[in-house]
This record gives structure tokens, sequence and C-alpha cells, in this order.
């Protein structure tokens, strides 16, 4: 297959991914802006308590990614029987892990205050996570059945689902957070409680689809769920695992950033959050295309066409380097519009949240490159069932090295948080520059 091929291939299996992603993200973003013009504290603590949220959703959600790659490579190999077998252990071992760590998130208010938060914030946090974690087996279903589709390449369904859960979103948003049109007003109660209504809506749709739809019913997902498959079970939990824990380093990374953060004051946290947040919406596209890649390595992988798959890796590398290199661009033209846009202006400390905000614009801009480059590599990585080194890179990376770093630049040094996000950028370029090696290297791309 030539480049274009490939390109068309990757982007016509990618793009919904993105866009998808994309939306998946604009719950967080709908529900930071609308915060935002709520009140500070309330943002400020948002972003704790969804960091909290997402360090435990991130851990679980390596199951799904597990699903990914076992089902793309069954799926490359022929195997309907098998594909099935990996995405319900998948759903099984979701569901169990998000009911362990259901006390984690009732008692977190006392957890954050050890951690060195204000106890203002603390306490709203623990408030919106106590109502934020009846949606975390939702959110974990939903996260298994878009790996599940997209191994089967039906990408479009989830995308067009969770743009819905985004309108509904900002609906209930606005009724329950504000209190208006008879609703009571929640605050950051009301958040929570609208997020937990839309993940519940999302997984039940692609629910009925995975089941009913036409060209899946074959594969009877749900039929005879309660039945176990145990080497099924404990081959994608000793996939998913590494895969979670790789994840939880990388956010590790950027949530004990908003530790530190929160440690320098309630503005920047804000400011913090809102960069994170723009940031966080350029990576949801290399998210995707890494997703994609994922798919097609397995794909190729598990027909044993290596040649499909170096050419294949190639192109998903360039792809991602140029949307990263255009991104690059944009944060560096219009960072104070970019951070705004979060904020109502009216508000006395928007001004300062705003030039604070700007200066880590700059510095996200630095790492996109990085960030785009180990994310894809990781994908390439899980497609072929490479998960284990990666953990251990990750780990070593972002916790012994991203995060001192962070710390040292940020505290003795005397940076604040401008050199807070350069240890980010260090912890990004060790994870991308060796897993590119040793996926370059690897014996998966011999014949």
């Amino acid at each position: 297959m030539t480049f274009p091929g490939h390109s068309k291939a990757l982007l016509t299996l990618g793009l919904p991914i993105i866009g998808s992603n994309l939306a998946q993200m604009g719950l967080h973003v709908t529900d930071t802006i609308m915060l935002g013009w709520y009140g500070v504290p309330e943002l400020a603590s948002v972003v704790l308590g969804s960091s909290y949220f997402f360090i435990l959703f991130i851990l679980g959600s390596g199951f799904s990614y597990a699903v990914m790659g076992r089902v793309a490579a069954s799926l490359g190999a022929g195997d309907d029987t098998q594909a099935r077998r990996d995405a319900r252990m998948g759903l099984w071992l979701s569901i169990l892990y998000g009911a362990l760590v259901t006390p984690l998130m009732w008692s977190s208010g006392p957890i954050l205050l050890l951690l060195g938060q204000q106890p203002e914030l603390a306490a709203l946090a623990q408030d919106y996570l106590r109502v934020a974690m009846v949606g975390m087996v939702p959110a974990l279903i939903i996260a298994v059945l878009k790996s599940f589709l997209a191994a089967q390449e039906r990408t479009q369904i989830v995308m067009w689902v969770t743009w819905l859960g985004v309108g509904l979103n900002i609906v209930l948003n606005w009724m329950l957070i504000f209190g208006n049109l008879g609703a009571p007003e929640m605050g950051v109660r009301g958040a929570a409680l609208a997020s937990v209504a839309v993940q519940i809506v999302t997984a039940g749709l692609l629910m009925l689809y995975a089941a009913y739809a036409p060209a899946l019913r074959h594969v009877h997902l749900f039929q005879r769920f309660w039945r176990p498959d145990w080497p099924s079970f404990f081959s994608v939990a000793r996939m998913g695992l590494p895969i979670g824990l790789t994840s939880v380093s990388e956010a590790g990374l950027f949530q004990a950033s908003a530790l530190m953060m929160g440690w320098i004051g309630t503005r920047e946290l804000a400011a913090h959050g809102i960069a994170l947040e723009l940031a966080s919406l350029t990576f949801m596209v290399h998210m995707g295309l890494s997703n994609a890649a994922t798919v097609r390595a397995g794909r190729a992988s598990g027909a044993r066409d290596m040649t499909r798959l170096r050419d294949g890796a190639l192109v998903a590398q360039v792809l991602s380097l140029v949307f990263g290199l255009v991104t690059v661009v944009v944060f560096l033209a219009i960072p104070q519009q970019l951070v705004g846009l979060f904020l109502d202006r009216t508000n006395p400390e928007a001004p300062e949240i705003m030039a604070f905000g700007a200066r880590l614009m700059v510095v996200a801009a630095l790492f996109q490159l990085f960030d785009s480059t180990q994310v894809m590599v990781l994908g390439l990585l899980r497609g072929v069932h490479d998960t284990r080194v990666p953990m251990w890179v990750a780990t070593i990376s972002y916790w012994l090295i991203g995060i001192p770093s962070s710390y040292v630049l940020a505290f003795p040094l005397g940076y604040g948080g401008v050199g807070l996000w350069l240890g980010l950028v260090i912890g990004l370029a060790c994870v991308g520059l060796t897993l590119s090696v040793r996926f370059w290297r690897g014996p998966w791309l011999r014949a």
C-alpha cells in the first residue's frame, strides 16, 4: 500500500475516533467553562476533583486498550470468537475495577488535605466526587465498547453518540449548576450530576448498538454475559494492567503538577486547569490517530503482514507530527485569546489568570511535539501487544525524572508554574524518544 493509501485508511478510521475523543473532552471543557462563569473557587475545586477522578479512570481504562489491541489482532487472524471473549472479559474487568475504586472517591476530601490542598477546595472537590463516582462504571463500559467498535472499524457511531452527550451535558449543566428552568442551583454537584447522566445515556446507547446493529449481531457480545472465560479474563488483565499503569504514569505527571500548582495559589491553579484543557484538546487528536494506529497495527500483526505494519506505522507518526507542528504555531500565536475563552472577563481575577495562563501556553507549545511522539508510539506498541517495557519506561521517565524536575524547577530554582510545566516537557521527551527507538528496532518489524 502506498503512503496516500495508508494515510487514507488511517484517517478513515482515525477521524471519527478523533471526533469522539474531542467530544469526550468537550464534556470536561463545558464543565470548566461553565464553572469558570460560576466562580473561581468552584472552577479550581473541579480541576482537583476531575483530576482525581481521571487518575482512577485512566488506570481502569487500560483494560479497554487491551481489548482494542487484542480484538484487532483476533479479527486480523479471522477469529471472531476470541474477539468476543476478549471484549466480554474487558467489560467484566472494568465493572469490577469501577466498584473497587468507589470508596476512594467517597473519602476524597481527607486524601486531598493530606496532599496539601486548601480545606475549602478539598471540601468542594469531595462534594463533586461523591456525585461523580456513580459515573465511573458507565465511563469504563463506554471505554471498552469504544475500543471494541474501533477494532471492528465502526467508529462513526461512537463519535455521534459522544457528541450527543456533549449537547446533553451543556443543557444539564446550564440547568443544574446555575438553577435554570426551575432546577435547583447545585454548583459543583450539578456539574457532577450532569456528567453522570451523560455517561449513563452514552453507555446505554453504545450497548444497544453493539448488541443489535445488523453487522454485529453475529458477535452476540452480551449473550450469556454472566459466563466467565478465565483464559481471556487473565490475558486481558495481564495486558491491560501495564497499559493502565503506563497511562497513570503519564496522567500522574500532569495531576501531580496540578497538586503542586495548588501549593502556589488558587488563581494559578485555575490558569493551569485552563491551559491543560487546551493542551488536552489537541492531545485528543493525537490519541485518536494513536487508537487508529493500534487497530491497524493489531490487524497487520494478526495477519503477519510486517510490511503493512512498518509502512502504516511510519505514516501514523508523520501525520501526528504534522498536526503537532500546526498546534505549536496556534499556541504561540494567540495564547491569551485561547485562555480567555474559559473566563468571564468581567471577573476582577480574570486578567491575572489570563496572563499566567498565556505563559503556560508557551510551554505547552514546546511539549506538543514530544507528547504527540510518545502517544503515537505507545499506540503502535499496544498493537503488537508490547506493554510491559513501555510501562517501566513511562514510570521511570515520568515519576523519577519528570515530576522531580517539575518540583526542582518550580520551587528550589524559583521558576514557579512555568518551571513546573518545563518538567512536563522533560518527562514527555524521555518517553517519546526511548519508546520510538524500541518500536523501530523491535522484532515485530522483522518478517
